[in-house]
């Protein structure tokens, strides 16, 4: 599969467009800056806007953590070297992909549409596998590790009108 989203659907602009992209995810910013965004503007809302942001935080260093416990390196297809440069040498689990699910669920939890939400997720996971700089199985487990623990640490919003 990483062989096939590698050599496929690729040219110079997209391989720009994509790689600038997922810059966006670098250290959860994008998720961060979303959750910045959503407290000054809902400052009604703003505990919740900061318990999602922490869970963001939260889950990106469990991830590293998970990573440096791992030690599984990134994936090396010859004569395809990664269209990206990382932070580290590590692979399992995707922070990309972590942050972008816990992101994505966090702040539905506080209103915000999940639809868009989880494509920018999505796109954001699918990203570090176009680069060459993750296999599957990392981006598989990110998604999974960040959608447990902000499922865990954000709670579902109350539901008004319950019948009896």
């Amino acid at each position: 599969m990483l062989l096939f989203v590698r050599t496929h659907g690729h040219s110079a602009a997209a391989e720009r467009a994509v790689a600038g992209f997922s810059r966006l995810g670098e250290h959860s910013a994008v998720w961060l800056a979303i959750g910045y965004a959503g407290a000054l503007a809902d400052r009604a809302n703003a505990p919740a806007w900061r318990r999602a942001r922490r869970t963001v935080l939260g889950v990106y260093a469990v991830n590293t953590a998970i990573k440096f416990a791992v030690r599984r390196p990134r994936p090396q297809i010859p004569g395809l070297p990664p269209l990206q440069g990382t932070t580290t040498a590590l692979s399992f689990p995707s922070a990309h992909a972590a942050t972008s699910f816990a992101g994505a669920l966090a702040y539905s939890r506080t209103g915000l549409p999940a639809p868009p939400l989880y494509a920018l997720a999505v796109g954001m996971a699918a990203s570090r596998l176009y680069l060459g700089v993750h296999y599957p199985s990392d981006v598989l487990a990110g998604a999974v590790l960040g959608s447990a623990l902000a499922a865990v640490a954000v709670p579902r919003p109350e539901r008004g009108g319950d019948l009896a």
